[in-house]
């Protein structure tokens, strides 16, 4: 966690923002569904052994093979707008985490919302798009048809949270990305109407309430002025059930209970959730962090260096390919001047000077904080060449501001 987000409390006005940004739903599972082989029911539509396999990639952040396995769901099943969603997701994520937007410590607070990542692709761009229109018109299609196929509205509002992600994330168009946020929660609010067990369907109702549940006051009231209400026990009473299910959507809805419990102060149910998750997905390096992060708001900083450092050690001995783990090196180096270790801080910051390919962001934050930890320990040359490397990757935001001021006067902790 960096350390501009240490605080585990979300600021009420960002948090309908921040909805906007956490509401990854995957389609969830088809009313009706035969059984696989096994016996079980199958959580997946279409019901295709290569969407668990492409689910499993997906989660564990090997998405060019998802984007791939997705494709080739949606090939076979070019009418079916729950195969559609599936790669739009893929293809999305996809991106936000080359861009650097999924690092869950930003969404601690408001900061995020002025965050400038690197630039989407506009090829990647246009695709989403393609997609996101593909979908509505499958869907609209089968409403013409038949305006209560609970199928349709589902997949309807997920379209639309996963536009919603896209316009917050990549075009910070935030009244877009509220329009179809609200349009997602109407249609699983339809969804839910027609059959109380479409339990997927609680992912975006749920997550709004709690959301508009957690505003304050005069802020409810704005905000039921346009039809919009919200309780926070029934929000997280429906991502429990909806976490509990096991549909598609199971997996998102235990990540948005990490975020929002996390809030309340309840660590020890985030934590169970994220290491069952480490556990079922074990090569995804967000969620391993994630436990580290958890640790250190809930004030268990011996255990957070742990975590930060095996995740670190993992990410070098080839666990996490093609994964940002270097972020384990500058949450650590963060924890470590938190506990005024200022040598160790450095050695920690300094670790991604060793990765070949590291994310511009992290590696831009991790300099400044060597830079600074130089300064603090007197070692005034060493700071200045740091605050140069923060210049040398991107001389126009806020890290870079921070660097210029401080070779013109020494930073003091």
């Amino acid at each position: 966690m960096n350390r501009i987000s240490e605080s585990p409390f979300l600021r009420p006005a960002s948090l309908l923002i921040v909805l906007l940004c956490c509401l990854a739903g995957l389609p969830g599972r088809a009313i009706g569904q035969s059984p696989a082989k096994d016996g079980t029911p199958s959580p997946f539509r279409p019901r295709d052994p290569l969407n668990a396999v492409a689910f499993d990639r997906f989660y564990n952040l090997d998405h060019d093979r998802a984007v791939q396995g997705f494709q080739r769901v949606a090939q076979k099943y070019p009418e079916d707008p729950f195969a559609v969603n599936h790669l739009l997701t893929a293809v999305l994520f996809r991106e936000l985490y080359r861009i650097g937007a999924l690092n869950s410590g930003e969404y601690a607070n408001d900061s995020f919302v002025n965050t400038a990542h690197r630039p989407a692709d506009p090829r990647v761009k246009q695709q989403i798009k393609a997609l996101v229109e593909r979908a509505l018109q499958l869907e609209q299609k089968r409403l013409d048809a038949d305006a209560k196929d609970v199928d349709a509205l589902y997949a309807r509002g997920v379209t639309r949270a996963q536009f919603a992600t896209y316009t917050a994330l990549i075009e910070h168009a935030w009244f877009s990305a509220l329009r179809n946020s609200v349009g997602a929660r109407q249609d699983h609010e339809k969804v839910l109407e027609l059959n109380p067990a479409y339990t997927d369907a609680k992912l975006v109702v749920g997550a709004h309430n709690y959301v508009l549940g957690s505003l304050p006051w005069a802020v409810k009231v704005g905000a039921s002025m346009l039809g919009l209400g919200g309780n926070r026990e029934k929000g997280l009473q429906y991502l429990q059930e909806c976490a509990m299910a096991g549909g598609e959507a199971s997996i998102d809805a235990k990540v948005l209970l990490m975020l929002f419990l996390r809030r309340e102060q309840r660590y020890d149910e985030a934590l169970r959730f994220d290491r069952e998750l480490i556990g079922r997905f074990p090569q995804s390096s967000l969620l391993a962090l994630e436990e580290g992060n958890l640790l250190r708001a809930s004030k268990k900083t011996p255990e957070a260096e742990a975590v930060y450092r095996r995740v670190w050690q993992a990410g070098e001995e080839g666990r996490y390919p093609g994964q940002h783990y270097e972020i384990a090196a500058n949450s650590l180096g963060d924890l470590l001047r938190s506990k005024k270790d200022y040598a160790g801080a450095v050695s920690a910051y300094e670790l991604l000077s060793t990765v070949s390919q590291p994310d511009p962001e992290v590696k831009q934050k991790a300099s400044l904080g060597a830079g600074e930890m130089y300064d603090v320990l007197k070692e005034r040359d060493l700071a200045v060449r740091k605050y140069q490397e923060v210049l040398a990757v991107n001389s126009g935001n806020g890290p870079a501001e921070a660097a210029r001021r401080f070779m013109k006067e020494a930073y003091r902790e």
